[in-house]
């Protein structure tokens, strides 16, 4: 008889925890499904408070020129001194984007545009949207490889299509870690500018 009463106590228990972990889970996911689409609903006109930088422009070419750098000082997962999409460049639509990178990190480092499908991401990259170029790193290595301190890569992208996009580091664990910026295209962005929260 002892034992059954032992067995119903831990079987409470167990659809107790149960239960707790189903509701956490739950409340995890809906509020990395708020965070999505609050990202998804980012205003391209941006109103915001804080300053806008403008990028350089070629309107001949329909080229922005982006430099990101992982700076030595601060987080070690960082572009320009910001970590975790607090900075937000807005492009035209249909711009070709020439995006260069320098680490000046001890760590090695690259970036990746991504088309992503996810709020933030997650520790590979390849599984929160389409990797559409990489650059200090291939295609094949990018969760490994990078470029090491006082290296720089550039690459290129053409014709952007409207959409939120990720500048991000690969290699794993780094982007989970706060080494991402928002990419915003859009046929609203006349001029191409950047701004940091």
């Amino acid at each position: 008889m002892r034992m059954k009463g032992v067995s119903s106590v831990f079987t409470l228990i167990v659809t107790v925890i149960t239960i707790a972990i189903i509701v956490g889970a739950s409340v995890y996911t809906f509020e990395q499904y708020n965070m999505y689409v609050s990202m998804s609903r980012v205003s391209i006109t941006s109103s915001s408070s804080a300053p806008k930088a403008t990028l350089p422009y070629n309107p001949n070419t329909k080229t922005v020129y982006i430099t990101l750098v992982s700076l030595s000082s601060g987080s070690p997962f960082n572009f320009n001194g910001t970590s975790f999409g607090s900075m937000v460049i807005y492009v035209p639509a249909g711009s070709n984007l020439q995006i260069t990178f320098i680490n000046q990190e001890s760590l090695p480092h690259n970036l990746n545009l991504v088309q992503n499908t996810t709020a933030s991401p997650t520790s590979n990259l390849g599984d929160d949207g389409k990797i559409l170029l990489t650059i200090g790193a291939s295609s094949s290595d990018y969760t490994v490889n990078g470029i090491v301190n006082g290296q720089s890569a550039t690459g290129t992208f053409s014709d952007i299509p409207a959409g939120t996009y990720w500048l991000a580091c690969g290699i794993t664990g780094h982007a989970e870690s706060g080494m991402w910026v928002v990419l915003i295209a859009s046929p609203n962005v006349s001029t191409p500018y950047v701004v940091t929260s």
